[in-house]
């Protein structure tokens, strides 16, 4: 896109210039020709006017009197019926620009000057003429390169705006480019985010929901068939062997749905892949500088060097930018962004040095649309969702001043490929 609008405008420059840069070129050419041989004209005329005073008074021609007027280097030549051909000056060369005026009295007067100097100031406009065209082009290059990283800049923003929202970043992105075509793609494209982002909450909530439904209903079926199972004094045999092949069906039926379940966190979790967080999260948090830094507060971050853990990159970007998000609103002071290695898991902590979190939004600090700032209260819940998917967890290990914890694990041939966590939601 970019080397298209380059391009086209470039094109447009070089047409523009070439087709008033030629004819102004060529005219200036014959201008300089022109103002040449006007001058020969003029010259001629005065001498010619001398002359013909002289012999009107009855003198005889003398070219030493009109020899001011004949150009440097140029030669003078009077032809008069009585006197002949009267020459003045050095021959001019072989191609000599020639001007020739008549004499009242009868005669003529030519003036004769080397062609070198007029074709020198030819060629000196055309020089010129040529830089201007130059310039114009060089002028038009830089502003089509200025104009096109202008448009395909935010072009490729918005394409890896996109990108990042299929791959399940639905963080609102902020940055408009003053262009309303654009900035109104940027605007519906934070509106899908917003929607994609409680769909698939709801989405996870609906299977969380779910799978406890069907868990307690089967545990409760299972319990009453067992009981049906036990052959009771007089109970019949038949009605014994229905309720054991019921439990049996009830056995598989759990079974299937903890494969389903399982499916489903495999899925989830399909393109996780080794990140080292040492460089990937130095990437993230460079978002956030300009921000923080508008605001007279810092970024710092402590990292351990060749920390790596299994993590969906897009999941580990939404989640830190929901943490990192979250400081800058409700927070202040430095945010300090920091990792550390367990046994199985990789932590890494974001803080700040605001108020915290008020007492009575402690335990639902997770819950969606709890929030202490007037916001949607999806951030957390989601982010926590996604960890989920990744194996790991999401606490909130500090409420004054605001610190909370991810717990993802670690990348390494003997790790375990998912930690199991408790399923209590409430934050430690």
């Amino acid at each position: 896109m970019r080397r298209r609008i380059l391009l086209s405008i470039l094109l447009a420059v070089a047409v523009t210039a070439c087709a008033l840069g030629i004819p102004l070129g060529y005219t200036a050419v014959q201008i300089v020709g022109s103002l040449t041989r006007d001058d020969l004209v003029a010259r001629a005329q005065r001498i010619a006017a001398t002359l013909d005073d002289e012999i009107a008074s009855g003198h005889t021609p003398d070219l030493a009197r009109v020899a001011v007027a004949v150009p440097q280097d140029g030669r003078l030549v009077v032809r008069l019926p009585s006197t002949g051909e009267l020459v003045h000056g050095p021959d001019p060369g072989s191609d000599p620009v020639t001007e020739q005026v008549p004499i009242v009295q009868q005669g003529t007067v030519t003036l004769l000057v080397p062609s070198g100097p007029m074709h020198t100031r030819q060629a000196q406009v055309a020089a010129l003429v040529a830089l201007v065209i130059v310039l114009t082009v060089g002028i038009g290059t830089g502003v089509a390169t200025v104009t096109a990283r202008r448009l395909s800049s935010p072009l490729r923003h918005v394409a890896d705006r996109a990108s990042r929202l299929g791959a399940g970043d639905f963080r609102r992105d902020g940055k408009r480019y003053d262009i309303g075509e654009l900035d109104m793609v940027a605007d519906a494209l934070d509106t899908s985010a917003r929607a994609l982002a409680q769909l698939v909450q709801r989405e996870r909530e609906l299977v969380g929901d779910v799978s406890h439904q069907l868990r307690s209903r089967l545990t409760a079926l299972q319990l009453r068939l067992e009981n049906l199972a036990l052959a009771h004094d007089g109970a019949p045999e038949e009605a014994s062997a229905d309720a054991r092949e019921a439990v049996e069906q009830a056995e598989r039926l759990s079974e299937v749905l903890d494969e389903l379940l399982a499916a489903a966190r495999a899925a989830r979790a399909l393109d996780a892949e080794p990140v080292d967080l040492g460089i990937a999260l130095p990437k993230i948090a460079d978002e956030w500088r300009d921000p923080l830094r508008a605001e007279g507060r810092a970024l710092r971050m402590r990292l351990q060097d060749g920390l790596r853990v299994k993590v969906a990159p897009a999941r580990l970007r939404e989640v830190i930018g929901v943490l990192l998000d979250n400081a800058q609103r409700h927070g202040a002071g430095t945010v300090t962004v920091s990792t550390r290695k367990g046994d199985v898991t990789a932590v890494i902590e974001v803080s700040d040095q605001g108020r915290g979190v008020p007492d009575e939004l402690i335990a639902h600090i997770f819950d969606r649309g709890v929030s202490g700032g007037g916001s949607t209260g999806l951030g957390l819940s989601l982010a926590r969702a996604l960890v989920d998917s990744d194996g790991g967890r999401l606490e909130l290990s500090q409420a004054r001043p605001a610190e909370f914890s991810v717990f993802l694990p670690v990348a390494r041939a003997d790790a375990l490929p998912s930690v199991r966590w408790p399923s209590d939601p409430s934050p430690r």
